[in-house]
């Protein structure tokens, strides 16, 4: 049965100095969650203080109902996987996979057991003997995970797992945690400062700033309806564009034109748009503003126009397919009013 996680006004602090400032989250039982958030932002320290590696300096940390502040890191029932391989170099696959539950006294035949199907699990079966010099970066975090696996945990935790890998193999490593998350069913929490991990991971997305949450939930949730500007800028690649606007009558004004958006915009002082949410065709929308385009990319599928409102505001564009747009040619961008985002003075998005 999953594991349901627990935190109620969580704090850390070094000395005068506090970096996580009364954190309030539930992970739900079998759910897979992903910090994510700038450096220095607090993700690996919470996700340490789970583990039971950082004393908690504030609040109540529930795992299945228990508190479990003063529980040692072996009691938690939680497996941890680092951005550090950690292998033993003079070991093969199959002894790094079994070494901690030899250490734990575990009968032999059950080690070999948990090892087999960790290894079928994680399809490295013709790995065993190897030592880890003979393995690729992907297979090393296998390994990695193996370990994990074989101790059978309540939770998995991830702190940046895929960093030392390039990114081919990231994105064949995103695709078989998630693989392992679906054939578990355990609750995992993972951490990343890569938000298409995150995108394409998650069932609950916690976007962290300065030790606060800025906001928690469905990937398509943050994606669509973001709280604020920080989380709609972070959430989306390439990131949204942000334009100065005032408000003219019951109309939003951002780069020399005033737009109807249909609804109230009181208070707005920018206008968010996503780069995949702009088109050049007439028609297809409301048009915004009149651009030079300053730099094309062709990736094949989609063709990336970066460019330059008639006021010096940078703007990206993102089109599906092949396009010919020339570099310093004069375009017009459109929008759909429904999908432009809209924010105050602070920061905090305008429904």
């Amino acid at each position: 049965m999953a594991t349901s996680i627990e935190l109620k006004q969580i704090k850390k602090a070094y000395g005068d100095v506090a970096v996580i400032h009364g954190v309030d989250l539930t992970i739900d039982p079998g759910e897979f969650t992903v910090f994510v958030g700038p450096s220095g932002c607090g993700k690996s320290t919470l996700l340490r203080m789970i583990a039971g590696l950082e004393p908690i300096t504030g609040g109540d940390l529930l795992i299945d109902g228990q508190r479990m502040n003063d529980v040692p890191a072996a009691r938690r029932g939680i497996a941890m996987v680092f951005q550090s391989y950690a292998l033993y170099p003079h070991m093969n696959v199959y002894q790094n996979l079994a070494f901690g539950l030899e250490t734990a006294k575990m009968p032999k035949a059950e080690i070999e057991l948990r090892v087999q199907r960790a290894a079928e699990i994680l399809k490295i079966e013709p790995l065993l003997k190897r030592k880890p010099k003979q393995l690729s970066g992907g297979q090393r975090q296998r390994v990695a995970i193996g370990r994990a696996i074989v101790r059978e945990p309540k939770i998995f935790l991830f702190d940046e797992p895929l960093s030392n890998l390039d990114a081919e193999l990231r994105v064949a490593m995103r695709v078989e945690i998630a693989k392992l998350h679906n054939d578990l069913g355990n609750t995992m929490i993972y951490v990343t400062h890569d938000q298409v991990e995150a995108m394409t991971m998650a069932d609950k997305i916690v976007v962290l700033r300065s030790g606060i949450i800025e906001q928690a939930g469905a990937p398509l949730e943050l994606y669509n309806n973001p709280r604020n500007l920080f989380v709609a800028g972070f959430i989306g690649s390439p990131k949204m564009n942000f334009l100065n606007a005032s408000v003219e009558g019951t109309s939003l004004k951002a780069s020399g034109t005033e737009i109807a958006l249909g609804r109230d915009v009181s208070g707005a002082k920018t206008l968010g748009i996503r780069p995949e949410h702009i088109t050049l065709t007439e028609g297809s929308g409301v048009k915004f503003a009149d651009v030079r385009v300053d730099l094309v990319e062709n990736l094949g599928g989609q063709t990336v126009l970066y460019a330059t409102t008639s006021d010096g505001q940078s703007l990206t564009i993102v089109l599906e397919g092949q396009r010919s747009v020339e570099l310093g040619s004069m375009v017009s961008a459109y929008l759909d009013p429904a999908k432009a985002h809209v924010f105050d003075a602070e920061g905090t998005a305008i429904r």
